[in-house]
C-alpha cells in the first residue's frame, strides 16, 4: 500500500503579524559582516524588531 509523503500531508499556513500602530509586519533578511540576520519591520511606522512577536 502506497503512502503519501510527509510533505504532502502538511498544510501550509501563513501567519500575519500586525504592529500596534495597525501596520503589517514583514520579515526582512539583512546580510552584514558576513552574517545573515532576519529582522521584522512594520511597513507603516518603520519600527524594526528582531521577531514579529516583539511588536506586542
Amino acid at each position: 500500500m502506497a503512502q503519501a509523503s510527509k510533505n504532502s500531508r502538511t498544510t501550509v499556513t501563513t501567519q500575519k503579524f500586525f504592529c500596534s500602530c495597525g501596520g503589517e509586519v514583514k520579515m526582512k533578511t539583512l546580510f552584514e559582516n558576513g552574517k545573515v540576520k532576519n529582522m521584522a519591520e512594520c511597513e507603516k511606522c518603520k519600527r524594526v524588531e528582531r521577531r514579529p512577536r516583539d511588536f506586542k
